[in-house]
């Protein structure tokens, strides 16, 4: 069988499907005349079924008639990975990710194996990077001269070979390598940090030190909701019902990582929205926001700006910066003796303490915004250790008490 894409076969991007004895469908197209000989130069792409293949022979041919078409063996690893980037992760991905992948190929990859052609990458040149990464001798392109170049942790080699093994992943989907050489390499092992929650006596200092602070309600509504910091800085009034006292969460306001970035509003961590049902005293604070930036509305008059109706502004309308929230909550950790805290253990402290209140794991899970039960266990698992074992404590006075009736 054969589909003719094309009437003109000495043209350009020409091109013919047939299937192959093996079952497997081949789509051969034209790329041009040999300047020596004068005879078509054509290519193949294969797919499982006719339509694959002709997907791939279409994206090919309109390559062809862009200038934008290379032949993998002769392109450089770097050249794939600022194409791959462009094409097939650019669209796909929030510009926060895309800016991650970004940042990881031109500061790591490109300097150590840029050069390196597509079709010769081994996985040993791969494995002596990442060795390289956790030695800091491996080439980087923001290092000065005479600055001290420290080793990568193991979680950010982690994340950088994630990066390289999608792009050489979708250099063999598309038939450029026959496999991905990034399959055999062994990966440092990632250490699971311990969490931080701050301790009981530390939040009863923390109330306590709030009553002056301007960004109060910030650091509380996070305390007892468990948003992540883009969550809680990009919630809108429109998600708040009061009547019903329960918050969706559709939204996160994060910065652009170039420098002088600007910040913008994408959907949350897992690309899902979720409605949290928080204490009364949480919808009691967001009130108590609502008052007081009525009041800083009035007072800004035509200066107010806050076009996203966002929550928490300053008394302008304009969004909170990320440094400005950091700095607030540093001076106020050093202050409840909890100096290494960070934002993100108000996050966790809500969590252990949702968890030994009671909570479900599974309703502990939902309110987080976690993808899976399973995950939610993984991370704070040692509180449910605890909680089985004063289960059993209490189970054995139980029995005491019965033995002495």
């Amino acid at each position: 069988m054969r589909s003719q894409i094309k009437t003109n076969r000495n043209a350009q991007g020409a091109g013919n499907i047939r299937q192959r004895p093996d079952g497997r469908w081949e789509a051969r197209y034209t790329i041009g005349r040999d300047p020596g000989t004068g005879k078509q130069v054509q290519r193949s792409v294969y797919g499982d079924t006719q339509r694959e293949a002709r997907k791939k022979m279409t994206a090919a041919i309109a390559a062809l008639d862009k200038g934008t078409y290379f032949e993998p063996e002769k392109i450089t690893l770097g050249t794939w990975l600022d194409t791959w980037l462009e094409t097939y992760v650019k669209d796909a991905v929030k510009p926060y990710t895309y800016r991650s992948y970004q940042t990881q190929i031109n500061i790591h990859m490109k300097p150590a194996l840029g050069a390196v052609m597509l079709s010769s990458l081994t996985a040993l040149a791969i494995q002596s990077f990442y060795t390289a990464l956790r030695s800091g001798t491996a080439k980087r392109a923001n290092i000065k001269k005479g600055q001290e170049q420290k080793p990568l942790s193991p979680k950010t080699i982690k994340n950088i070979h994630g990066v390289l093994h999608k792009a050489l992943h979708k250099a063999v989907e598309l038939r450029y390598i026959p496999f991905n050489p990034a399959d055999a390499c062994t990966l440092p092992r990632v250490e699971k940090p311990d969490i931080k929650p701050l301790e009981e006596q530390q939040v009863t200092a923390f109330f306590s030190t709030l009553e002056n602070e301007p960004l109060k309600n910030v650091f509380l509504v996070t305390l007892f909701t468990g948003m992540r910091e883009g969550e809680v800085l990009g919630l809108n009034w429109d998600n708040i019902n009061f009547s019903a006292g329960t918050i969706t969460i559709k939204q996160q306001l994060q910065r652009d990582k170039l420098k002088g970035g600007s910040y913008y509003l994408e959907s949350p961590k897992n690309g899902k929205a979720r409605t949290i049902c928080p204490a009364a005293f949480v919808m009691d604070l967001l009130k108590d926001e609502r008052r007081r930036q009525t009041e800083a509305r009035i007072h800004a008059g035509k200066c107010w700006d806050n076009p996203w109706n966002l929550v928490f502004t300053d008394v302008l309308g304009k969004h909170l910066a990320i440094h400005t929230l950091y700095k607030h909550f540093k001076k106020l950790a050093a202050s409840v003796g909890a100096p290494n805290a960070r934002f993100h253990d108000l996050r966790h402290t809500y969590a252990v303490t949702a968890l030994q209140a009671g909570d479900d794991i599974k309703t502990v899970q939902e309110n987080l915004g976690h993808a899976t039960a399973s995950f939610t266990l993984d991370v704070y698992g040692h509180v449910t250790e605890q909680m089985k074992q004063a289960s059993a404590q209490r189970m054995q006075q139980t029995i005491e008490r019965l033995q002495k009736a």
